[in-house]
């Protein structure tokens, strides 16, 4: 059945791939890509919980488009983290959605959109969260990229999470964990190579556990994509702490200058005591000392990490612990967040006594923190010249195009180019999070 749709798109780098393949699996049925929602036959929302009040935001949203949905007959479903989490739930709230899809059962969305079109499934309130393989297994040649034609892509090489931190609800949207064979990655990434496309980046929830049933780990995987010729760059996101190995820093290390010189390495808190009420699995200094086993490896690797401000049983000690963390190993990006307790997690278990304004107060402190040590970090590149991967236009100044250096800082650059193309760029100015600069 032919027709049009739209997807309303939040989170991570996984829900942006995610969508790329619904794009796909409604191309398959006959469905083209609509110009906004307005003009769509099918409206899919593939949402995000891992913050506070995602749910909420998807009410928001859902209310937002319930005109548009009745005015034009169109269907209306809801898929990824939110769905999962909220499953039957959503209909108490939204009756008028038509269907709720989790982020592994996405096969199921063609037959109930082939029914509810053809008028007999209208009403009935499908709900599909079962666990199965769907979107790991989704075959690569259907996926439909944003900007097709782009220099960089995202490759899912592991989906799900083993791990059980107090506060995450990963292991409950998404699942254990279930990895795809090494081939099936490496001919994806040489259909994508012979595509024009330079960079790739794997993805996974916990990305650096990869293990298929052969046995071969991320270390194999950075090994075999690096000898593809005209692949250039490779990163991967994101990794655990737990299971950064020696072996794997090896392969980083022997994988240069292919492999990024960056690498995102969660930390969540400086504090020892707070980690163990994490339930995180490695302590302050077994962190540190795996930033420093992979510096002394790969002279100029910069970091990026997460934190949480004020999990519960946090005190003004362990914050400042996370503070002179972050003085230690001087991290390029930091994504912060006040600690807000997540449905079906161990977190809600724990006393938090740390009111939210206290909570609101100590992340504005930390996020000042580190935007003056990325400050004095960005400064360091002016007058230096960068190679620069484009990726379009600026949002904020169409007068200007965007890109990445090998260590993922963002560039703003004038001068004659287009999408795809790696740049010299001569940087002119700096700000705690881009630089600016000219061809």
């Amino acid at each position: 059945m032919s027709g049009s749709y739209h997807i309303h798109t939040w989170g991570c780098q996984m829900n942006v791939h995610d969508s790329e393949k619904l794009a796909g699996l409604l191309e398959r049925e006959g469905y083209v890509r609509a110009s906004d929602e307005n003009d769509a036959d099918v409206i899919l929302l593939n949402t995000c919980s891992i913050r506070e009040k995602a749910a909420e935001k998807v009410f928001s949203e859902l209310g937002r488009l319930r005109p548009i949905k009745e005015k034009n007959k169109a269907v209306l479903g809801v898929c990824g983290c939110v769905a999962q989490q909220e499953g039957e739930r959503i209909y108490q709230r939204a009756p008028y959605v038509d269907f709720v899809v989790g982020p592994r059962a996405t096969e199921s969305i063609a037959p109930t959109l082939a029914g509810i079109r053809a008028g007999g499934q209208r009403g009935l309130r499908v709900v599909d969260t079962a666990y199965r393989d769907d979107s790991i297994k989704f075959p690569f040649d259907e996926i439909r990229r944003v900007g097709e034609g782009r220099a960089k892509a995202f490759v899912t090489i592991i989906e799900g999470c083993n791990h059980r931190c107090t506060y995450c609800i990963v292991p409950t949207t998404r699942g254990r964990e279930i990895y795809r064979p090494i081939e099936t990655v490496l001919d994806e990434v040489r259909s994508l190579a012979a595509k024009g496309v330079l960079e790739v980046e794997f993805l996974g929830q916990t990305v650096n556990a990869y293990r298929d049933e052969n046995g071969n780990t991320l270390a194999d995987l950075l090994t075999e994509t690096s000898a593809i010729d005209s692949i250039g760059r490779i990163r991967f996101t994101t990794s655990h702490p737990a299971q950064m190995t020696p072996r794997l820093m090896d392969a980083m290390a022997a994988t240069q200058p292919k492999l990024c010189a960056y690498l995102h390495l969660p930390v969540q808190s400086g504090s020892t005591r707070v980690l163990q009420r994490m339930r995180r699995g490695y302590d302050r200094e077994t962190y540190l000392e795996k930033i420093q086993a992979l510096r002394s490896r790969i002279p100029g690797i910069v970091f990026g990490t997460d934190i949480i401000v004020g999990f519960p049983g946090e005190t003004e000690e362990d914050f400042e612990e996370t503070i002179q963390l972050l003085d230690e190993v001087q991290f390029d990006t930091v994504y912060s967040f006040a600690f807000s307790p997540r449905p079906g997690t161990k977190a809600l278990d724990l006393v938090d006594e740390l009111a939210p304004a206290e909570k609101h107060v100590r992340l504005q402190r930390l996020q000042e923190h580190q935007k003056a040590i990325q400050a004095r970090r960005m400064a360091r590149w002016e007058g230096q010249t960068v190679e620069v991967l484009v990726e379009g236009r600026s949002k904020r100044n169409t007068q200007r195009w965007t890109g990445r250096t090998v260590e993922a800082r963002v560039v703003n650059f004038e001068g004659p180019s287009e999408t795809g193309r790696l740049e010299q760029v001569r940087i002119t100015e700096t700000t705690p999070f881009s630089l600016t600069g000219r061809v």
